[in-house]
């Protein structure tokens, strides 16, 4: 192996501002060339020894890319789209990113013969650092390579900055950056915005995204407000400023995404399918695309693009990371509904083959489908016999599974003439989800097919009533000063209802308040860190999250700091 780990090391700020193309030195870094045919690959590391490299790996396949990539550090990967069987280049790249098997500051090349539409848009949006055509020249790989490794280390710092969570600390360095990177400012700001949001500032990041739409009328700033709007429940003006993006660029996949998803939140689904087909033609290859259309059209019950999705769903997620049981459990209930049973099982029994070993409830979840299966084709007798399973599974165990089993678990148990086990799962996603519109209309829906409207409807208020109860008990508590009996009240809400995430939020915002006024204290640290990560995981990505995060950390001793980073440097290689 010629290539060894190099770890990152802390530098001054103005250092990693852009140097002159001639002082890169291209001798010292760590190269990986992915490509299937072996005269390309010969040709493209030619091509890297002309420029002064000397440690070159190189792959011949997506799996062999893989586990390179999971013993080294590389700084510039140059990979094809296109490698035969197994995982194909966007896949290899997507993988990386989820695994963190990439630096920052690596530089990502993307090389394909391919000039296709749906490969380059494929391609894109796993945002390659660069997309080259083949053949390709040392004339255009050095330019190419110089433009994006200047790039980079304008962003390292923030890039590294990003992937420890600390999203404040990367928006003042995005800042620090245009002092001293003028060239790069616009796209300072489009990171700067982002940060913004990430970190439960989206007043601050309205402000750079309005900055940059005076200068000039960029569709990334155009969508960036839309997705403001949209957290703030302007769903109507979301929809507007999206489709007006798209009217603009009609190749800005994420847009359409972002439409789709203001369309659902509206209760709007027909619609919302119908941007995702126009989305899905554009760009076919994306696995939670195909996911999430299959989904709303089975929801409609328009079958044939439930199938048409779910089937290229499972075709392109075959190698991905991306891959979840999710298409085959919902072409299962495709094949139900035409009447295919076999068809259905067999799709049940790879489903549990290929994830029962990463996915606890897999066997709950296919027995769910199964049962709505054999009811959608009439095979009531089976059906009955499903859901007398599911019941005896329930009592087994205290765990509930995610809310979309639960409503469909509860809808077959309700279809086969269960009243009572169905009742307690929608009590249960009602009170953990006490202040979402959408899903609650989901529940009355089912009631409403269960023949159960006016007792529906006063079950949903009272659960609705117990979870917001339990919330602001403990929140008055806490603002009247009361922070332990506040702490404690919190403690027994999240056992009621542990997937709350107001009030995981909340119990969290409390035990940090406790911190800020009583000193800190490791045990109460521990706790909100492990609430916050549960919240995390339930719905990744949210502005309260990185808010309170970010509030903690600026909570943790000094000392403790200090004692941290020595540890880590002795750590080093």
């Amino acid at each position: 192996m010629n290539a060894t780990a190099t770890p990152a090391t802390a530098m001054p700020l103005l250092s990693v501002a852009p140097a002159a193309p001639d002082q890169v030195d291209w001798a010292d870094k760590n190269y990986l060339v992915v490509d299937d045919f072996v005269g390309v690959r010969q040709l493209l590391r030619e091509s890297l020894r002309s420029l002064g490299a000397k440690n070159i790996d190189q792959a011949s396949s997506g799996g062999e890319a893989m586990g390179l990539l999971a013993r080294v550090r590389y700084d510039v990967v140059l990979c094809d789209y296109n490698l035969g069987d197994g995982k194909n280049g966007q896949q290899v790249l997507e993988e990386a990113r989820v695994r963190n098997l990439v630096n920052p500051s690596t530089v990502w090349l993307m090389v394909s013969a391919e000039k296709s539409v749906e490969s380059v848009m494929g391609a894109a949006e796993h945002q390659p650092d660069a997309y080259l055509i083949k053949p390709i020249t040392e004339g255009v790989l050095l330019t190419r390579l110089n433009r994006v490794w200047h790039k980079k280390q304008v962003f390292r710092m923030i890039d590294q900055a990003c992937a420890e969570k600390d999203y404040l600390r990367a928006a003042k360095l995005c800042d620090a950056q245009i002092e001293v990177s003028k060239l790069h400012e616009l796209d300072l700001l489009r990171m700067k915005a982002k940060l913004m949001e990430r970190s439960g500032q989206p007043t601050r990041a309205r402000e750079v995204y309005e900055r940059v739409l005076e200068q000039r009328e960029y569709q990334w700033a155009r969508a960036g407000l839309a997705k403001i709007r949209m957290a703030n429940g302007e769903f109507e003006q979301a929809r507007q400023s999206f489709q007006g993006v798209i009217a603009e660029n009609r190749y800005y996949i994420d847009a359409y995404d972002q439409l789709a998803l203001a369309y659902q939140h509206m209760g709007k689904l027909e619609e919302s399918c119908a941007i995702l087909e126009r989305a899905a033609k554009l760009s076919p290859n994306s696995v939670p695309r195909q996911r999430n259309l299959g989904n709303i059209a089975l929801k409609l019950g328009n079958v044939p693009v439930a199938e048409k999705a779910f089937r290229k769903c499972i075709e392109i997620g075959e190698y991905s990371i991306m891959k979840t049981p999710d298409a085959y459990l919902g072409l299962a209930r495709v094949c139900g509904q035409r009447n295919d049973t076999k068809e259905a099982l067999r799709l049940l029994l790879v489903a549990q083959r290929e994830f029962a070993h990463e996915q606890p409830d897999m066997q709950l979840r296919a027995k769910i489908t199964e049962g709505l299966v054999y009811h959608e084709s009439g095979d009531y007798r089976r059906a009955r016999k499903a859901g007398e399973d599911l019941e005896a599974m329930l009592k087994a165990t205290a765990e509930r599974p995610d809310v979309p089993a639960c409503l469909e678990l509860a809808t077959l148990l309700f279809a086969v003439g269960v009243k009572e086990a169905p009742v307690e799962l929608l009590c249960y996603v009602i009170r953990n989800n006490h202040d979402n519109p959408l899903l609650l209309e989901d529940v009355e829906k089912i009631f409403d097919k269960a023949r159960m409207k006016e007792e529906g409807l006063a079950l949903i208020h009272a659960s609705k009533k117990e979870a917001s109860s339990l919330m602001n008990q403990g929140v008055l508590l806490w603002k009247t000063g009361k922070l332990g009996e506040a702490v404690e009240w919190m403690r027994n809400a999240r056992k009621a209802v542990p997937n709350n995430q107001r009030i995981l939020f909340n119990a969290a915002q409390i035990l940090v308040s406790t911190l800020q006024q009583q000193g800190y204290d490791e045990g109460l640290s521990n706790e909100a860190h492990e609430i916050l990560h549960h919240v995390d995981r339930l719905l990744p990505g949210q502005q309260r999250f990185a808010q309170l995060m970010e509030q903690l950390g600026q909570l943790q001793p000094a000392a403790a700091s200090a004692d941290d980073a020595a540890d880590g440097e002795a750590k080093r290689p």
